[in-house]
């Protein structure tokens, strides 16, 4: 019995719930705009996680967290931001952790109260940290961009993703440059169990 790898990982043809679409080129197409992030672009008809483990073996594999920041569904896409922040706690500022735990509200509960909060926390914070962009990330998950009570701004359907990229990305650069590789590896672990699960 020959062991899988990923450079010959059979095609996925189980649909991932998790995932706002099913193939990266309908991804591409319902945001125009998240081009400029990649370098590659998926096949027609390849599904995202296939272009994943594609990105991932690339010459740039942080285009892997890119494609799992605007490929995941709301809820999975800020988990996940959140999983990969906890991945390494002693790298966490104060703001950082204070961020998560809003953000752990607004998993838990997806209300428009607790949305409302971690997106005025990610808007006020001191720094833009990796907890500061997790945050805004939740606040624009859905729902208004604006403050309560006043008129519905609605954010462009990718805007959640960037910033969820910024967040992981900004993590991912504070880890030793020797462990950052496999750290990777376990963002995108984590992004395709969330993508097939959630």
């Amino acid at each position: 019995m020959t062991q899988r790898t990923d450079t010959n990982a059979p095609i996925t043809t189980e649909p991932a719930p998790g995932l706002r679409v099913q193939h990266a080129a309908q991804l591409f197409s319902a945001m125009p705009d998240i081009a400029k992030f990649f370098t590659q672009k998926p096949e027609e008809g390849q599904h995202c996680l296939d272009f994943l483990r594609r990105l991932r073996l690339g010459p740039v594999p942080e285009e892997a967290i890119s494609l799992m920041a605007f490929g995941l569904l709301p809820r999975p896409a800020v988990w996940w931001g959140h999983e990969c922040l906890k991945a390494a706690p002693d790298l966490l500022t104060d703001q950082d952790k204070a961020m998560m735990d809003l953000v752990v509200a607004w998993v838990a509960g997806q209300d428009e109260d607790s949305r409302y909060s971690v997106m005025q926390a990610g808007q006020t914070a001191n720094d833009r940290d990796p907890g500061a962009w997790l945050a805004l990330g939740a606040g624009w998950s859905g729902g208004s961009m604006s403050h309560q009570g006043l008129p519905v701004v609605q954010p462009q359907p990718s805007l959640m993703g960037q910033v969820l990229n910024i967040s992981v990305n900004a993590a991912l650069a504070r880890v030793p440059q020797e462990k950052r590789r496999r750290m990777l590896d376990h963002y995108i672990g984590m992004a395709e169990v969330l993508a097939k699960t959630a």
